[in-house]
């Protein structure tokens, strides 16, 4: 029992040695990502030399764009004995498809914002509520035009 107890790391050695701050550690461990083993008399908390392997997964997962939770659903499948290959291929897969669909989105956007810049001629003076015509386009100034004569309608 002892030196299995020599073998556990304390939180300090773990961030240390992976480069994981003690907060994240603490932060991994309540949304059930990691587990303390026990802890000291003294309350500090006690982990499996494991624990530093399932933290460079958890960083490297991270860097590929899986969100904590995914990461969990992972985990929870390797923790139950299996191996989670067929679902870190779907959940990379979904992340191709979202990818694909945001590049698809920043496409328009990048077409949209061009148009803005080609088409839009800017103020020779200043216009009360006209910040810049190139965000607002001419119908959103109109409006604007339209609801201060209103305004000063209304007070005159």
């Amino acid at each position: 029992m002892v030196d299995r107890e020599q073998k556990l790391l304390r939180i300090g050695e773990i961030s240390a040695i992976s480069q994981v701050s003690i907060k994240t550690i603490r932060y991994y461990e309540k949304l059930g990502l990691l587990c303390a083993l026990k802890r000291t008399e003294g309350g500090f908390r006690l982990f499996s030399p494991e624990v530093i392997g399932r933290l460079n997964f958890i960083k490297r997962s991270q860097s590929l764009g899986l969100s904590l939770t995914e990461i969990g659903q992972i985990l929870q499948i390797h923790d139950r004995g299996e191996i989670p290959c067929s679902e870190v291929r779907h959940t990379l897969q979904t992340k191709i498809s979202e990818i694909d669909g945001r590049i698809k989105q920043l496409k328009t956007l990048k077409v949209q914002l061009q148009s803005l810049i080609s088409e839009t001629k800017p103020l020779q003076e200043r216009k009360s509520g006209i910040i810049c015509p190139i965000i607002q386009p001419e119908k959103v100034i109109k409006t604007i035009e339209e609801q201060q004569k209103s305004l000063l309608e209304i007070e005159g």
